[in-house]
């Protein structure tokens, strides 16, 4: 099933993974998949196996395409030897052309590896994305719980993970939903390695605004 935004095809590849089309093709966090059209652009989150995956960036990835990564990625990255990969931290803009990509904060405050210890702290480094596509915004929350620097963030779609475990659960994607004031929101994080369609359909019934759950491509 493919989501249009306006002039803007989004494509759910399962887990965190996003395949999404204007005049280019851009990919976030792919993850699993099978194949697809070579990449002009992708965005990977942070360096956890299932959002950096040099054999599923291997499958999309060409010597022209441009990758934009959260810094912690440049161990693995060195490892791909194609493409051109620009690193960024929390609030670090970049531009690839006519699109503009934002990095902000992604991390954890209450899901913990063992106490005391989140899976993903603040200074990991973390990022999510507001991507701008001409007059069309999407947010891609990355690896995060509910978190203050979400009052900034402004997208008319926002892809929002509803699992919790590592992430938010379904209950705090609804308050950022309702932070955030996207023109639709889009359930994420589920189905491969934790959660369910049920916490997608979770957030459905809890969140008051338009949410659209996209079945898997691929």
């Amino acid at each position: 099933m493919t989501y249009r935004y306006r002039d803007v095809e989004i494509n759910w590849l399962g887990h965190d993974s996003y395949l999404i089309k204007t005049d280019k093709t851009i990919y976030i966090d792919p993850f699993k998949i099978s194949s697809g059209p070579a990449a002009d652009l992708v965005l990977i989150t942070h360096d956890h196996f299932d959002h950096l995956s040099l054999d599923d960036l291997q499958k999309i990835t060409t010597d022209k395409t441009v990758i934009v990564a959260a810094r912690n990625c440049e161990h693995e990255l060195r490892k791909l030897g194609r493409g051109s990969v620009k690193y960024v931290s929390p609030g670090e803009t970049v531009s690839i052309g006519n699109i503009r990509v934002k990095a902000v904060p992604a991390y954890n405050v209450n899901k913990f590896r063992e106490p005391g210890k989140v899976f993903h702290p603040r200074e990991y480094g973390g990022v999510g994305y507001v991507v701008s596509l001409g007059d069309v915004s999407i947010y891609h929350a990355g690896d995060t719980d509910f978190i203050p620097e979400m009052k900034e963030v402004k997208a008319d779609v926002a892809l929002l993970p509803v699992s919790g475990t590592y992430v938010m659960t379904a209950s705090e994607a609804v308050e950022a939903a309702n932070l955030i004031k996207p023109a639709v929101a889009i359930p994420m994080h589920y189905g491969t390695i934790v959660g369910s369609e049920k916490d997608a359909e979770n957030f459905k019934s809890l969140y008051k605004g338009e949410t659209v759950i996209l079945k898997k491509q691929g």
